[in-house]
């Protein structure tokens, strides 16, 4: 039986040491790649997916059941991790960024071809996305990359839903316009 985040944070709210472990499970992948699409850094992107739950467990154990319970507790959770993403990407802006080769997954993959394509590719994308506004990349990630409908997406950006949903249109069809510009 698959376990729903709904079915989480009633246990949550039940016992949350029990709890929480599960939740870590059921969102971290979602977090670790929205996370590395926003950051475009691997180990910020771990540490974004770190620091989110290391936030949500502190949260968690100052609220009542009651409050624990009305949560939405993915959206509640991604708010966070968008909030983190963001100051990371202010302090990133203030130093250089160095960019390389994905060491984590050059280890798993021993064929060096398909390291350097994955890692050209890879850059290639963080180098489009890079050229779509901070909203738009957003919102690109959220829907696409992570899977959020709009209306969480909305949630977690403070944003309306029509605003979002704009948001992606525009920024699927600046990548759009980005991947023609290349092939011309």
């Amino acid at each position: 039986m698959t376990t729903t985040v709904t079915d989480i944070k009633w246990r949550l709210a039940d016992d949350i040491d029990a709890a929480f472990p599960d939740l870590v499970r059921s969102l971290q992948d979602g977090i670790f790649s929205g996370a590395l699409q926003l950051t475009r850094n691997r180990h910020d992107a771990e540490d974004v997916t770190q620091e989110t739950f290391v936030r949500v467990y502190r949260a968690l154990t100052g609220y009542d059941q009651e409050r624990i319970r009305n949560l939405e507790l993915r959206t509640w959770t991604w708010t966070i991790a968008l909030n983190l993403c963001r100051n990371r990407a202010r302090t990133r802006s203030r130093r250089p960024e160095v960019s390389g080769v994905d060491l984590d997954r050059a280890v798993t993959n021993s064929d060096p071809g398909l390291i350097a394509a994955d890692a050209a590719d890879l850059e290639v994308w963080r180098g489009r996305l890079s050229r779509v506004s901070a909203p738009q990349r957003t919102a690109v990630v959220l829907h696409h990359v992570v899977g959020l409908p709009h209306l969480e997406i909305a949630e977690i950006t403070g944003r309306t839903e029509s605003t979002t949903r704009s948001d992606l249109h525009r920024g699927l069809a600046a990548l759009r316009k980005i991947i023609e510009e290349e092939s011309s």
